[in-house]
């Protein structure tokens, strides 16, 4: 259906284009004839400048009547592309135009316009060649040439390129409009900042989304129907319930350990909680990072060697002070006799192991659902706690087997 459309879109555009073009066409005749039957050749071509902009504000006029088949192509870009999201409504000044030109064709065109802030210079072919502010052009002398004061060093947008990146490219150069070209970098739109902004909002809300484990919606948060909020949570809870049952697995294949040391049992929701945030921690600051392109698949080494060494600092304050509080708040200010020195032991090492492997893993899982061409924000807080459990619970009963020979 929504080929269809666009079908039928690109015939009736076609079609206005081309009566829109025979009726300025013989608009453009006729005053021509009035024009040499009321003037003199002499003032046609005593100012040769002048009569050459004339010409340029009529063949720019004739352009005008591609605005609907521009349109028609914007449509037919891909929905997460810079093509789908720019605007054709900008100014473009020729290279021989001189500053006083090129201001009185922005005070005559700019109504209109998205922004006049940045004018764009373009070939007769609509070529990109160079860039200039409205602050130049007033301040330049009123016969200096645009090309000769223009900004040639132009950053573009390809019309394919994804419109999240385009969109950093915004908080990377601090730009009010980014202009958009195809594959012959020609002129086709710009995308301006307030659109940018849009897109970043609204990728921040899916990535949000992504981490609570719910399927991303479009809509506000109180025009969203109940059952359409169900239908985005309950397929990812149901996910994490049915992984929970290895958490299930390792509990009961270790329940002799927790019988002949019932105190085991008392510390897991703090070391598995420990672990998830750790690992939480670790995977938000890498998300983070690859979304503002801090950070790529090839600084993996370099990631996890960061992460490492963090683990091994924050493990090992968090052990030290939970022993103190083993040993001081729960066996001597509760008086629990099940908490003995080796069992705090067991505790604390545990938790070296485990906050060094939840970072590992927090880090570690983002990369490589980029490198697979997935969101890395899948790999957030649920289903990292997940993995972190069952890693948890391992450790742990590997290492109370160990130090409390069970």
């Amino acid at each position: 259906m929504k080929n269809q459309f666009r079908d039928r879109l690109s015939f009736c555009a076609t079609m206005i284009e081309m009566v829109v073009g025979a009726l300025i066409l013989i608009g453009c005749i006729i005053s021509g004839i009035g024009l040499i039957g009321t003037t003199s050749i002499a003032d046609l071509l005593g100012d040769a400048h002048y009569l050459q902009n004339r010409m340029s504000d009529a063949c720019l006029i004739l352009i005008g009547a591609e605005m609907l088949k521009m349109i028609n192509e914007i449509l037919k870009y891909p929905d997460d592309s810079a093509g789908s999201i720019m605007t054709t409504e900008y100014v473009s000044l020729r290279p021989n135009m001189t500053a006083e030109e090129a201001i009185k064709r922005i005070r005559r065109v700019g109504v209109d316009k998205e922004t006049i802030y940045t004018c764009y210079v373009t070939d007769n072919n609509r070529k990109l060649i160079g860039m200039i502010s409205l602050r130049t052009l007033m301040l330049a002398d009123d016969d200096d040439v645009v090309q000769d004061i223009m900004e040639t060093n132009v950053i573009s947008a390809n019309t394919l390129e994804d419109q999240e990146s385009v969109a950093q490219m915004f908080t990377k150069y601090d730009f009010s409009a980014l202009p958009v070209v195809d594959q012959e970098n020609r002129l086709v739109g710009i995308i301006t900042v307030d659109d940018a902004i849009d897109v970043l909002q609204e990728e921040t809300t899916e990535d949000f989304e992504k981490m609570a484990a719910m399927a991303p919606s479009d809509k506000p948060y109180l025009r969203t129907g109940v059952l359409e909020t169900w239908k985005s949570r309950f397929p990812w809870l149901l996910i994490l319930m049915l992984s929970a049952t290895l958490t299930s697995m390792v509990l009961t294949s270790y329940e002799n350990a927790l019988a002949a040391c019932a105190a085991l049992t008392a510390f897991i929701p703090m070391l598995t909680g420990t672990g998830g945030n750790s690992g939480t921690q670790a995977s938000v600051a890498v998300i983070r990072g690859l979304s503002l392109g801090e950070v790529e698949f090839s600084d993996t080494l370099r990631v996890v060697w960061k992460e490492v060494r963090v683990a091994v600092l924050c493990g090992a304050t968090l052990a030290a002070c939970n022993f103190v509080k083993l040993l001081v708040v729960d066996r001597m200010l509760l008086h629990n006799e099940g908490v003995t020195v080796m069992v705090a032991a067991v505790i604390c090492v545990t938790m070296v192991f485990t906050v060094l492997c939840a970072k590992v893993v927090g880090c570690l899982l983002p990369l490589l659902a980029q490198r697979i061409h997935l969101d890395p924000a899948v790999m957030a807080s649920p289903f990292i706690s997940t993995v972190v459990d069952v890693v948890t619970l391992l450790i742990y009963f590997q290492v109370a087997r160990a130090i409390l020979q069970l």
